[in-house]
């Protein structure tokens, strides 16, 4: 079975800030269910560099694609159009490559799957989904979360 896979959770350097979230689980859980994973990193796929400015939400990712939301980088810049056009990218990928189920990056503007930042840069969470993993959700593709 193929997966999308956040590509910071596989130990590619892609965050915001360059670094990476390698999360042993994760090549546990690839390796459990045989599943074939597909890195990917939606900011990166719309084209934005990394390291880059720090993003979060106001509202969920089903709210940002649905237009009654907004990303915004620390500094107040609208980031939407970027993260809208990275899941759009991830969905093209997820189809050619048939893939099943996604595996994401708790609390991500993009990946997050159950959990995000709450758009205030203080470091507080609440339940949402990023950009992406709604727009996989929205699609029927299975999102699960990891930190």
């Amino acid at each position: 079975m193929n997966a999308i896979v956040s590509a910071c959770l596989l130990g590619i350097n892609c965050r915001y800030d360059g670094s990476n979230s390698r999360n042993q689980k994760v090549f546990d859980f690839i390796e459990e269910k045989g599943i074939n994973p597909i890195p990917v990193c939606p900011e990166q796929l719309a084209g934005l560099p990394t390291p880059r400015v720090e993003c979060e939400t106001y509202g969920d990712g089903f709210e940002v694609l649905e237009g009654h939301s907004h990303v915004y980088s620390r500094e107040g810049e609208v980031m939407t159009d970027f993260f809208i056009k990275g899941a759009e990218e991830v969905l093209k990928i997820a189809k050619i490559t048939n893939a099943g189920i996604a595996l994401m990056k708790s609390k991500s503007p993009s990946c997050g799957a159950g959990t995000i930042y709450d758009g205030t840069f203080c470091g507080r969470t609440r339940e949402g989904f990023g950009v992406t993993a709604a727009l996989l959700r929205k699609n029927g593709i299975d999102v699960i979360e990891f930190d």
